[in-house]
């Protein structure tokens, strides 16, 4: 099975956008809060948009499963207070559970965290918390998104490794899932979004974890860095030699065990290097269809998500780890995924059999 670990909804029905702005606008006017029983999405409109969208790039590339979340930018925390963040990742996760309940042998939901920023900073992970479970357990998800700046592009926040955040991990290491730490949208005109924002919180998240004990707190604490890990494979050195001045345990210890990458880097050999330098155990196939970019290559003639595509045509890599790569590592990272998708067969088998 060919896993890709990193999708998003961005071509969710308009109503979800109109609502969203609705709900802003409503708490900057008056404090006002908008209904989530207000947004009016059909089946068809679902099923419409992941047709033409993911569905049709998963069956034209040759993929299998997307585990799938909210669109990352749109997550947009710095919006409201952290009532207004619920509601919106309550609507988003719901929409999510959807599109995994019309399509169930192709996408498995990740969540969006209710995070917010500055004092309501510790209320909204509790909140997290309470989100989390409510998607684990009751819309079989398995893994949420971690933004490690919900001030959207000024880093406000702590760190991540903050004890602000432990009740999180705590319960992420109950119900055995991983995050994936992703920022959303920048509203600092100095950092553009998906070229800066983004490859910066990747790189920003890696350097925080080096210089914690959070591992040592948390031994089974899973986390996976997007986009190639940002400039963290291209200066592997930097990272081991600062490690090593410090005194502290060598990158292979103190963070692989717990950190993992994944392949959305478009030009291959950007991922061939990524392949070079991380062990193949660390690295989950991922595209980030329909996201980042979206245009054609014309270096290859392929759009530049097509990362399977850049995947296939790097040689060097034994079967096992190409097999890792491509579904047995997110298996293994995503531990609840195997036990989601056997009960939907099941489901699906007791269905055909009712039909007879």
């Amino acid at each position: 099975m060919i896993i890709d670990s990193h999708g998003h909804f961005t071509t969710a029905p308009p109503a979800l956008g109109e609502w969203r702005q609705k709900q802003i606008r409503a708490f900057e006017e008056s404090g006002a809060r908008v209904s989530p029983d207000d947004l009016r999405v059909s089946d068809d409109e679902i099923r419409t948009a992941i047709e033409k969208g993911q569905l049709k790039l998963q069956i034209e590339r040759g993929t299998d499963l997307t585990i799938f979340s909210p669109g990352a930018g749109r997550m947009a925390h710095h919006y409201g207070d952290e009532w207004t963040s619920l509601d919106w990742s309550r609507v988003s996760n719901d929409l999510i559970a959807r599109v995994s309940g019309i399509f169930p042998e192709r996408f498995v939901g990740v969540c969006q965290l209710p995070q917010s920023p500055g004092d309501a900073l510790a209320a909204s992970v509790r909140n997290s918390v309470i989100e989390l479970e409510r998607c684990v357990k009751e819309l079989d998800f398995v893994g949420c998104l971690l933004n490690p700046d919900p001030s959207d592009g000024y880093y406000q926040a702590p760190p991540l490794t903050d004890r602000v955040y432990y009740p999180l991990y705590e319960k992420m290491v109950e119900l055995d899932v991983p995050a994936m730490v992703h920022v959303a949208m920048s509203r600092n005109p100095a950092m553009q979004g998906t070229c800066a924002h983004y490859l910066a919180g990747d790189t920003a998240a890696f350097m925080q974890l080096c210089e914690s004990e959070l591992f040592k707190d948390f031994p089974t604490l899973k986390l996976i860095l997007p986009h190639g890990g940002g400039a963290v494979p291209y200066h592997w050195g930097r990272y081991r030699g600062m490690m090593q001045d410090r005194g502290r345990p060598p990158l292979e210890e103190s963070i692989l065990p717990n950190v993992h990458f994944d392949t959305c880097v478009y030009h291959k050999r950007g991922m061939e290097l990524l392949l070079d330098i991380i062990p193949a155990r660390n690295i989950l196939f991922a595209s980030e269809m329909i996201g980042a970019v979206r245009s054609v290559d014309p270096e290859t003639g392929r759009r530049f998500d097509d990362t399977k595509y850049t995947l296939d045509s790097i040689g060097g890599l034994s079967d096992a780890d190409r097999q890792a790569v491509y579904g047995g590592n997110a298996l293994r990272v995503f531990s609840r995924l195997d036990g989601v998708l056997k009960s939907r067969a099941t489901a699906a088998a007791h269905v055909k059999e009712s039909r007879k």
